[in-house]
């Protein structure tokens, strides 16, 4: 399954994939059925299909009664609104009554690019983990995305699952060993001068991080930590026994996100240095992908450096 292709792109196959299997399944959308890549969906069951038109909170809504009636719906429109806009129904209509539905934030984190600020949706997975009983997944590459729809589709209860804009490599596929299951992480590299726990996009970036140090002599353990509620918290904590000391990544503020999950777990639990690697309280900026994730520091070379951080620290 070699080559690129966006998270988003991968899911929006997945949907078309599995729609026989799971005849529940019902796709909703909010006039953003290209770039959400639910089109083909809705080309090939057009009777499943919903456009909701520009009004998330409605779509939401809708998708909480289909979730009462017995259906599987999966809601999808940027994270922006899926999470920002839409937050109040999500809570109430969906995470409160605990039904089964999935609300899909595509288009998260800074790698937006030029839709600018008011498009970066960083505050995702903080505002999705403090919704009770929800789960939140955002898986790191088209192989996983697809593993991950599938899972979902299975799962009983309220989702939130994160999509990514940029086409990127596919390298789960050829890790031996990889397994993926809602809740558990995976160690795809193991190290013991410290541990990357990462998600999304930033695990293929955690790699590259990984072999600049072992250039320098330093062993990185990396984790792609693609369910960050609940989080594997065996995995967590057997990585700080195991290699004292963590840096965390995300496209994502580092405030109440993975960085926030993982640095809880730890100070309650096996306090170790914790350095978190991701957007620091800010608003995005608008600019190409590639330059945009420059500026916010969310490269190998920036990572390296946080983990020579959280080495030093050790001592």
């Amino acid at each position: 399954m070699a080559g690129k292709i966006a998270t988003r792109g991968a899911y929006g196959k997945a949907l078309v994939e599995f729609a026989e299997q799971y005849p529940k399944l019902m796709v909703l959308d909010a006039d953003l059925s290209k770039a959400t890549m639910t089109k083909d969906f809705a080309a090939a069951y057009p009777e499943r299909f919903f456009d909701c038109g520009i009004a998330e909170n409605n779509m939401t809504g809708i998708a909480a009664g289909m979730a009462a009636a017995g259906l599987k719906p999966f809601a999808n429109t940027f994270a922006i609104f899926a999470a920002g806009r839409s937050y109040e129904q999500v809570r109430n209509s969906i995470g409160y009554p605990h039904l089964n539905a999935t609300i899909v934030g595509s288009h998260g984190g800074v790698s937006v690019g030029e839709d600018g600020a008011t498009h970066h949706c960083t505050e995702d997975f903080a505002l999705m983990r403090q919704i009770p009983g929800m789960l939140v997944l955002c898986p790191c590459d088209g192989h996983e995305m697809r593993l991950a729809v599938k899972a979902l589709l299975d799962y009983e209860g309220p989702a939130y699952l994160r999509l990514a804009r940029p086409a990127t490599e596919i390298f789960t596929d050829e890790i031996e060993g990889y397994r993926f299951e809602l809740g558990k992480g995976i160690t795809l590299a193991e190290g013991s001068d410290l541990s990357i726990i990462a998600t999304g996009l930033m695990v293929g970036t955690a790699l590259k991080a990984r072999e600049l140090l072992a250039a320098e002599g330093v062993s990185a353990r990396v984790i792609d930590m693609h369910t960050i509620k609940p989080l594997d918290e065996e995995l967590v904590l057997k990585a700080a026994r195991e290699t004292g000391a963590i840096v965390t990544s995300e496209e994502a503020s580092v405030l109440g996100g993975l960085g926030g999950a993982v640095a809880e777990l730890l100070a309650e639990n096996y306090p170790v240095p914790v350095v978190r690697h991701g957007v620091n309280d800010s608003f995005g900026r608008s600019g190409t992908a590639t330059a945009v994730l420059e500026y916010f520091g969310l490269t190998p070379e920036v990572l390296a450096e946080k983990c020579r951080k959280a080495v030093a620290m050790k001592k």
